[in-house]
């Protein structure tokens, strides 16, 4: 039996696990979508579990475990950053005291603790873990790689290069001086949650104007022509124990103080989010070249929380100079227990890569655990939910699935391993026809009970993407993750309003947003079989070979996981239709008191 390793993420948010087994990529998964609480920081006992019952494996296959952090650095840049404040920081301070010494230095002992594992621990730098988590399962034999977020232990942005199974870091920006912070600050100032409102602040920026970009330019971020951030402390207070994080000087350069959260949003919302977006790109676009010149390759790999800015990804396929762009789809901190665990095993094996199937070696990033029929009947016979019997096929249910969606109706989809990072990419969605406003309409208000300005992805068959979108020539030949944007060929056009209805012209108009664009899903048959086989149905039944895809879950509430989630969020949403794997529940055949007895899902901030 080949060595196992165990890679985590914890306490800081979005905290997950993942097992390698000589070197290759065998489970990985949020502790949030086992758990049920959003984002949740504390250590993946749930997630280890989940990974070691997926191969199968216990605790004594598993020779090493690696942690994604470093953490007497980071409890250095922590307390320096701390006594810096005080005595203004003071009740921040005693709280980083407290949560340090309680348990976070001491990674090795929580393992062991945690898991009843005895054997070592390996802490790997934060940064490297996310550069390892970009470019060890890419489709480069070499490649420059880029991580960007809002801090490490010291590091806000690395440079680097990897070269066969080889990765080292050859330049970092550090601590204060952050483009994930200053994003991450701005997400607050327009009355977002940080470190999970950031991708709101991007879908809000196509409908402002860029009006606050000079003053922000001269005053807070100076950019560089080599992408180097530096922002003027004095508008900014990442000690002080606000969640913020931004000084009240802020608020005479952005038009006031911050949106209250839940207050309606404004145009001026709008226009900080287009000022922060366009900054964002800027720098992303500025790294990325200096990444280019610094390496002399023709690839680039990301990872970092920014690099799930697919906007900013689209400005780096278009105008970095790189002839192939790879964004590892669990770029956050919950892909850095991927990056820490393929690290571990070559630290312990020499082994190489893992192998690529496919492209890349992610497998679709369908990694996590996986439903079964036993698991369906449980979750059926203890919801009470009536369920129609059984089709005898996958292609009979896809028949099925694909006229329900012709005709309208917006289907709850589960099937097989649920997916590794934030989004939903056909195991654990959400789907509809695409090619209406009312489609995008309906289910941003009854079925995800979210703000109407959201967009929804298209999942397009693979072979059809360029009727449809024009994709950059160096995200080709496929984006199967939904990390860049694309234009949509067939649209015309607009009304980008906050105060009245979306109205888009285009033939995909529930997938295009208000500036054209859509985060795309191609979606492949060797690759992902099972979603492509529903997509062919779709397409033949109504001429169109895209649908709405988006996350099985509602506002604040993470990805479903088990039959059970999805039976929950089902009942307390206006779903019409549910499908776990051949068993399909209408919720015109549940009786309403059925419906409102099920256990509601556990709804934290969005």
């Amino acid at each position: 039996m080949t060595a196992a390793v165990l890679g985590l993420s914890a306490f800081f948010h979005d905290s997950a696990a993942c097992l390698v087994e000589g070197g290759e990529l065998i489970a990985a998964v949020h502790e949030e979508r086992l758990s049920r609480l959003k984002h949740d920081a504390a250590f993946p006992t749930r997630a280890v579990a989940a990974c070691l019952a997926a191969a199968g494996r216990n605790l004594e296959a598993v020779k090493l475990v690696a942690f994604y952090e470093l953490p007497f650095l980071h409890a250095e840049r922590v307390l320096h950053t701390q006594v810096q404040a005080a005595p203004r920081g003071w009740k921040s301070f005693a709280n980083a005291v407290t949560s340090l010494f309680g348990g976070k230095l001491w990674v090795e002992h929580q393992v062991h603790h945690a898991l009843g594992y005895q054997g070592p621990v390996l802490t790997v730098p934060h940064h490297l873990a996310h550069a390892a988590s970009a470019y060890l399962p890419s489709p480069f034999d070499q490649a420059a790689v880029l991580t960007v977020d809002g801090v490490g232990e010291w590091a806000t942005t690395s440079i680097g290069r990897g070269v066969g199974p080889r990765l080292e870091l050859l330049e970092e920006q550090r601590y204060p001086h952050s483009l994930g912070l200053f994003y991450a600050v701005l997400t607050g100032w327009a009355g977002f949650k940080v470190n999970s409102g950031e991708y709101k602040l991007m879908g809000l920026a196509p409908f402002g104007k860029p009006r606050f970009v000079e003053a922000l330019r001269r005053e807070v971020v100076f950019i560089g022509d080599d992408g180097t951030v530096r922002l003027n402390q004095r508008h900014f207070d990442f000690a002080g124990g606000g969640d913020a994080m931004g000084r009240d000087s802020l608020a005479a350069l952005l038009g006031g103080p911050p949106r209250p959260a839940g207050a309606p949003l404004t145009e001026r919302e709008a226009d900080v989010a287009a000022s922060a977006q366009q900054l964002c790109e800027e720098a992303l676009v500025k790294l990325a070249r200096r990444a280019r010149a610094t390496t002399g390759l023709d690839a680039l790999c990301l990872a970092g929380g920014v690099a799930l800015n697919c906007s900013g990804v689209r400005r780096i396929a278009l105008e970095a100079g790189f002839a192939q762009v790879f964004v590892q789809p669990a770029a956050g901190d919950a892909g850095g227990a991927l990056g820490a665990a393929l690290l571990g095993a070559q630290w312990l094996e020499a082994s190489a890569r893992p192998t690529r199937r496919g492209r890349d070696a992610m497998q679709g990033a369908l990694l996590g655990p996986a439903l079964d029929e036993a698991e369906v009947e449980a979750a059926l016979q203890r919801t009470g939910l009536r369920a129609e019997p059984q089709l005898a096929d996958d292609a009979a249910l896809d028949a099925r699935v694909a006229q329900l969606l012709a005709d309208g109706a917006v289907v709850g989809w589960v099937q097989g391993r649920s997916e590794l990072g934030p989004r939903a990419l056909g195991a654990r969605s959400i789907l509809a026809d695409p090619r209406s406003n009312a489609t995008r309409e309906r289910v941003n208000r009854d079925m995800k009970l979210r703000e109407a300005f959201r967009p929804f992805a298209p999942a397009v068959l693979e072979e059809h993407v360029d009727a449809h979108f024009e994709l950059p020539a160096a995200a080709r030949p496929a984006a199967p993750y939904m990390t860049v944007t694309a234009r949509v060929r067939s649209f015309t056009g607009a009304t980008a309003s906050l105060q009245q209805p979306v109205e888009v012209r285009s033939d995909l108009a529930a997938v295009t947003h208000v500036d054209g664009t859509a985060r795309l899903q191609t979606v492949s048959r060797s690759e992902h079989p099972r979603f492509h086989a529903l997509l062919s149905a779709f397409h033949a039944r109504s001429g169109v070979p895209v649908l709405l895809n988006t996350s099985f879950n509602l506002r604040g509430e993470p990805l479903v996981q088990t039959a059970l989630d999805a039976c929950r969020t089902f009942a307390h949403s206006a779903l019409p239709v549910l499908v776990l794997g051949r068993r399909l529940v209408l919720r015109e055949h549940q009786p309403p008191e059925r419906l409102a007895a099920i256990e509601r899902p556990v709804l934290g901030d969005d």
